[in-house]
Parts: structure tokens; C-alpha cells; sequence
């Protein structure tokens, strides 16, 4: 659910179930309904501070444009962006050659797959050249830094000795995503800015 509509969802959940008793931790804001419906929110950049206010502090928290570092990658191509919220203010989209998977046997396909992993490395650290220019000069702004894509590539990126700092940023899952591609980096906040509820039975 995109955070901008998360005050009124809860609003909703009340109107419909009744008075909820809303604690919050540090990973999670649970609603509690007086017809014993549950939703539990998740925080998606824990922890959480303590409030008396668990809902607002969580909605202020992820409406805030808070400035993330994008990583996707994927085999052949990547896609870096700088977010302030979902405004894309920064980007460098590229593509590099990885040669497709073949089916001979023997020598020629230990050949194939020696040059698909040299490919594969020169693809790597093409996209961790281009985060380390487009990402490091904000590395004291971030918030988070979020990969999409195929995890081993994303992991093999940040794994670059120069991009510590951001993999130390690094929040949640690899988010899967098409080829990157500019159209699918702008479209990235929809995936990493969404707040995940999960509702019982009841709800």
C-alpha cells in the first residue's frame, strides 16, 4: 500500500471492526479491533521509535521524502538511482553484453560458461563504477540503499570494496523487478516505499 494512504486505511479498519488497540514495536504497528480483527503493519525501515503515537509516527515516517539509493541489476544490465521520496533525482541506466547459456557439452561448455562469468564480472563492476559516482557523493544524505533485480547480481555489485558505506545502508529484500530499464527505475518507489499489512482471519 503506498504510506500516503495508510492514515486512512486504519481509519477505515476502525469504521469497520470497531475501537483497536494500537501497540507498536520496533519492526511493526498492530492494530487490535474490539470484534478481534488484527492488522499488523510492518515498519518498512525499522526500528521504529517509541511514541504514544505508533500510526502517526509510522505514517509521518514513510510519507517523509527520505532520500534512498536504488541498485537494480540484473544480468547484462543495470539501473542506479538517487530518490528523495519517489522523485528520481539522479540516474545512470546502462547494459553491458552477457552471452546466453548454451547447450553443447564437454570443453565448449566449460568455455561458454568461463566467458559468461567474465562477462558477468565486467557487468558487475561496470554498475558498482556507476553507483560509486552517482550514490557516493550522497552517501551522508541516504536513508537507505534497496536493490532489485536478481539478488546475486545486486550482491556482487555492493560487494565493490568502494561501496561499503552503501551496502551498509543496504534495507529489505531484493525486490524483483523487469530489465532495468529507466521506465522500471522511476516505477522502483511503488515497490520500496509500499507498507505491507497483514490482516487475520477476521479482517
Amino acid at each position: 500500500m503506498p504510506p500516503e494512504r495508510l492514515a486512512g486505511w486504519c481509519t477505515r479498519f476502525e469504521d469497520r471492526h470497531g475501537p483497536a488497540e494500537v501497540t507498536g514495536t520496533a519492526t511493526a504497528v498492530r492494530l487490535s479491533a474490539a470484534d478481534g480483527a488484527t492488522a499488523e503493519i510492518a515498519v518498512p525501515a525499522p526500528p521504529l521509535p517509541p511514541s504514544d503515537d505508533p500510526v502517526g509516527t509510522l505514517v509521518r515516517l514513510t510519507t517523509e521524502p527520505h532520500r534512498v539509493g536504488a541498485v537494480l541489476v540484473r544480468k547484462g544490465g543495470y539501473a542506479i538511482g538517487l530518490f528523495a521520496g519517489d522523485r528520481l533525482l539522479a540516474s545512470k541506466v546502462g547494459s553491458a553484453y552477457v552471452q546466453g547459456r548454451t547447450k553443447a557439452g564437454g570443453w565448449s561448455q566449460q568455455r561458454f560458461a568461463r566467458r559468461r562469468d567474465n562477462q558477468s564480472r565486467q557487468a558487475y563492476a561496470e554498475a558498482a563504477d556507476v553507483a560509486a559516482r552517482v550514490l557516493l557523493p550522497h552517501l551522508g544524505t541516504l536513508s537507505a540503499v534497496v536493490g532489485g533485480g536478481d539478488r546475486a547480481a545486486v550482491d556482487a555489485v555492493l560487494e565493490d570494496p568502494r561501496l561499503i558505506g552503501l551496502a551498509a545502508l543496504r534495507r529489505g529484500p531484493v525486490l524483483p523487478t523487469p530489465d532495468p530499464r529507466l521506465r522500471v527505475l522511476e516505477a522502483f518507489p511503488a515497490q520500496f516505499r509500499a507498507v505491507t499489512i497483514t490482516l487475520n482471519s477476521l479482517a
